[in-house]
């Protein structure tokens, strides 16, 4: 698994050659072994990747051309060069190919979209009062983490309804150690506030040790446990601590509640129920663990239209655990091709046992319904909405005289304070609506840039986003002319040319570079983009300035376009000007939510936090004596030693940082 693939050259084959004959020189050289390949085109990018049980039998199909489909025949006559790995087993060639396929993308393969990570709660356990919180990423923080849940949102909600039963902190080190009064949460009732000693430290242990059991499927007994307590303080007649216990009878109902489906006899579960329609899959993915409905989502894979269901499910399925955690039971809409190859792999690789199952009747049978059901409704809205953006963009290339549909639309825009943690913002729609994937910020760092000004913020910004344009165009060019150069000196073209109108794949590939950029702004900001444009030679690219109406009247906007004296405007009921309006209003949301987190993150940072030596003991005795770091910052060698925990050399330190930067 861990070794390097082998590439294997044919003695046969001709440089630049491509084809059926190119794949059948590498035959003799094929182990009868397990093992993954990989098919390259002329220009070495990987167009597939596929996995063997015998290298040698497999990748004699691909020797000729006939039997074979569009597809397959396409991918054949694309193919210049093999790559190989040899492995133990047919298991371990299936998690290498999900693994390759992941990594490389090939056009030819079933690719699996939107693969974020998916989020957790983490109850930290590397700090003496833990705090709950949500955590997406690498689980390099010591604590217990409970999950995966479908999306932020569950994940929040949950959040919520723990702070309100079990009164959990979520609040970050740095300001839980520089509290020195409780906070709105505790008088709110979300938090004990163990931050300033309202709860001691044991009994706030206890309160992390009941929510780890809640989470971890014992909600049945916490709620026993609270129903006897509260029981027993109203007997005892103290009714406040009994409303305490009510209250988080309440929270935990609350919590089941949420999660909507919560079914017997499933304890650890995922369900995956795929719809096929319009050349379309939807893959519903639902989360079950300790016994709880921890959300769902839906994918669409990319994959041939001549793919049947079960396919394009059976490739979804190995990528998708190939770096996520895999639960004891696998629930299928379908009978997939490698469903025991695939629970084989996977017990392989989780070290216990995995079972995959296709149920056909009883609770299970009914979860995967569920799912089956949420895919087709998924599915319709997709393809409901891709037709309506259809629409829109057919709708703006009519309205402002454009050469052709855009496929890729980028807005632009800017944000900052006074010209202060100034961000560009840049976000990408097409035929499917907004391709989040695709945004980008720029954190605006020329120092030719003044500070608060929009128009040079604007030009560093597309500056920086059409020069990686321009310069993949001229390296594509060099590319083109040394093909050019190949084949004149071996007599024929490097790759063929197959005309094939079923080549679905292709056409909806998303280009990387835009038909049309909307700039938010009028013909200052436009003449701008222009300028960055010309400048790279990029004239194919259309412009719109998108300036806003009078007195910022939303449906008043004008719309700037190069070579026209007057800018035009749209009918109020329009709905490209509502289309356009959502483009300008995404934008905006992306740069000012990117602008609040950084500022965010510039004003939670404590400068104390940077002198070494001070922890958190000496800055809660520094912050609690003085107020603030600014104080700290203030004081004198004589008044910092006064601080308990602060010696004369620490006290030098701390003064001589502050007097420093100051100077």
């Amino acid at each position: 698994m861990t070794e390097e693939p082998t590439t294997l050259s044919s003695p046969q084959a001709e440089p630049g050659k491509t084809g059926p004959e190119v794949i059948a020189a590498y035959l003799k050289l094929l182990p009868q072994s397990p093992g993954v390949y990989r098919m390259l085109d002329a220009a070495g990018a990987v167009i597939y990747v596929g996995k063997a049980r015998s290298l040698k039998a497999r990748v004699s199909n691909y020797a000729r051309l006939n039997g074979h489909t569009n597809r397959i025949a396409r991918m054949i006559l694309s193919t210049a060069s093999m790559e190989f790995v040899s492995v133990q087993t047919e298991a371990e060639a299936l998690l290498l190919e999900a693994n390759l396929i992941k990594r490389f993308r090939p056009r030819f393969n079933v690719l699996m979209r939107d693969d974020k990570s998916f989020p957790y709660i983490l109850i930290g356990r590397d700090h003496e009062a833990p705090a709950v919180m949500k955590h997406r990423g690498a689980r390099n923080t010591k604590g217990k983490y409970f999950g995966p849940f479908a999306s932020a949102g569950a994940v929040n909600r949950t959040v919520n309804m723990l702070q309100r039963a079990f009164l959990l902190r979520s609040c970050s080190d740095s300001v839980y150690v520089s509290r020195t009064r409780p906070c709105l949460l505790y008088q709110i009732k979300r938090c004990s506030a163990p931050c300033t000693g309202e709860i001691n430290l044991d009994d706030y242990g206890r309160l992390v040790d009941e929510a780890q059991r809640f989470l971890s499927g014992e909600s049945q007994t916490v709620r026993e446990m609270y129903q006897r307590l509260m029981t027993e303080a109203a007997e005892k007649l103290e009714f406040e601590t009994a409303a305490k216990y009510r209250n988080r009878l309440w929270a935990l109902a609350h919590v089941t509640a949420d999660q909507s489906i919560n079914p017997e006899g499933v304890e650890e579960a995922d369900v995956f129920a795929a719809y096929q329609d319009g050349g379309q899959t939807c893959i519903q993915v639902f989360f079950f663990r300790t016994g709880q409905n921890w959300g769902n989502r839906a994918y669409y894979p990319k994959a041939d239209r001549a793919l049947n269901v079960e396919d394009v499910l059976d490739s979804f399925i190995a990528q998708f655990y190939d770096d996520k955690p895999v639960p004891r039971l696998i629930l299928l809409s379908h009978d997939v091709p490698n469903r025991e190859l695939l629970a084989e792999a996977l017990t392989t690789k989780t070290e216990r046992k995995i079972e995959i199952r296709v149920p056909s009747r009883g609770t299970k049978s009914t979860l995967v319904e569920h799912a089956l059901g949420n895919a087709r409704e998924a599915l319709g809205r997709k393809l409901a909405e891709s037709s309506s953006q259809a629409r829109l963009l057919e709708g703006i290339a009519e309205r402002f005289g454009l050469a052709a549909v855009p496929r890729r639309i980028e807005v632009f825009d800017n944000s900052h304070i006074s010209g202060t943690n100034a961000v560009g913002g840049m976000i990408v729609a097409g035929a499917e609506g907004f391709v989040k994937g695709q945004y980008r910020k720029f954190n605006i760092k020329s120092p030719d840039t003044t500070p608060g000004d929009d128009y040079a913020m604007m030009r560093e910004v597309l500056t920086r986003r059409f020069k990686r344009i321009a310069d993949a165009e001229v390296l594509e060019e060099i590319e083109t002319e040394v093909e050019e150069i190949a084949s004149d000196v071996s007599g024929g073209p490097l790759s063929p040319v197959v005309d094939d109108p079923d080549d679905t794949m292709d056409e909806r590939a998303f280009p990387d570079r835009p038909d049309l950029v909307l700039i938010d702004g009028g013909l200052g900001q436009l003449s701008v983009a222009r300028e960055v444009l010309a400048g790279f030679g990029l004239h194919d690219i259309a412009l719109i300035g998108v300036a806003k109406g009078p007195d910022r009247d939303a449906g008043r906007e004008h719309f700037h376009i190069p070579g026209r004296e007057r800018p035009i405007m749209l009918e109020a009921k329009d709905p490209v000007l509502y289309f356009t309006q959502r483009l300008r209003d995404e934008a905006h949301r992306f740069a000012i939510g990117t602008h609040r987190a950084k500022r965010a993150k510039s004003l939670g940072v404590n400068p104390l936090d940077e002198i070494e030596g001070i922890g958190p003991t000496r800055k809660r005795a520094l912050l609690t004596h003085f107020g603030s770091a600014k104080a700290v910052s203030r004081a004198g060698v004589e008044d910092l030693k006064a601080v308990d925990g602060i010696s004369a050399d620490m006290a030098k330190k701390i003064y001589d940082f502050f007097n420093e930067r100051t100077g």
